[in-house]
């Protein structure tokens, strides 16, 4: 069983990086791409453990593939998808895609082939996407209310099965009004940012009503959220959450939450961002965020991060 846990650890395809009780991040963003390389209104970004950092151009269809140090994409792939919202790459180096606005799909493309083929079948937009441990597929549907999900072991694509939300708008503990990003644990309990209704839900496995653990109605409301939409778990499972409409970047500790990056208001200074809609740690704990308004990626370095 040890050895079992310790290589689902391995297997993670995301930084998870440990801080200590305090970082800080420089609040001088570096702009790692611009619109001439990543489009207009960039939004989905993902870093895997190898420092390969992924960004969707949705003005051309393609994925942007940077590895190590790299200045330039290294890689670029064409696709057919179409406005996608989110993007999820496992160890393997297989990358999920949301294709749902459009074609009512997600799409993945094989690193063995190099083809994409349609994985899961969905009735809105994926604005998050997520691959748990065990090879599941999660999808966040903005526009239906509700996370579905999908073994990617089944030979064969059977239907969804519901994650979280009931498919109807609402407040209620067990309902999400425009659910945004997901992040599901290695307890494989979910965590929801449910963007309407200003607050992050966390789903314990087999449990259809949410607990709020950040913004409106939490039990411990240190933050006001307006729209979150990604959050992502340290190693220490401290929620760092991009708060959308407040244009910046939050994370919890052992204070509760304080903004990290983004806290000089709205703008296109390099301390701040304009609508910022996902982000991703690196290994050595910098974050790339991806500044919607401004069409470009900020890099905000990790400066201070003595135990």
């Amino acid at each position: 069983m040890f050895f079992l846990l310790i290589s689902r650890f391995l297997a993670l395809s995301f930084n998870q990086p440990k801080f200590s009780p305090t970082p800080i991040w420089n609040a001088n963003g570096i702009t790692f791409a611009d619109q001439s390389i990543v489009g207009e209104y960039p939004t989905a970004i993902f870093v895997n453990t190898n420092n390969a950092i992924y960004v969707v151009n949705g003005e051309d269809n393609t994925i942007l593939i940077w590895h190590e140090e790299s200045v330039n994409p290294t890689k670029i792939i064409h696709g057919s998808f179409t406005k996608s919202a989110s993007i999820f790459v496992t160890s393997n180096g297989d990358i999920y895609i949301d294709d749902g606005s459009k074609n009512g799909q997600v799409q993945r493309w094989r690193a063995e082939t190099g083809a994409f083929a349609t994985v899961m079948n969905v009735s809105s937009r994926c604005e998050g996407l997520f691959v748990d441990i065990y090879d599941t597929l999660y999808c966040s549907m903005v526009d239906h209310h509700q996370v579905v999900k999908r073994s990617l072991n089944d030979s064969e694509m059977a239907s969804n099965r519901v994650a979280a939300g009931t498919g109807i708008d609402g407040s209620d503990s067990d309902e999400l009004d425009g659910p945004g990003g997901i992040f599901v644990d290695v307890n494989l309990d979910s965590y929801v940012a449910d963007c309407i209704n200003n607050r992050v839900q966390l789903f314990q496995l087999g449990e259809s009503d949410g607990i709020t653990v950040a913004g409106r109605t939490s039990i411990n409301a240190t933050v006001t959220l307006r729209c979150p939409t990604v959050i992502i778990l340290d190693a220490e499972k401290y929620l760092f959450i991009v708060d959308y409409s407040n244009h910046r970047i939050v994370g919890s500790g052992v204070n509760g939450f304080r903004c990290l990056v983004g806290c000089y208001g709205m703008g296109s200074k390099s301390n701040q961002l304009n609508t910022p809609f996902s982000f991703s740690f690196d290994r050595p704990g910098n974050m790339f965020v991806t500044d919607r308004r401004n069409d470009r990626i900020q890099k905000f370095s990790l400066i201070n991060d003595s135990f």
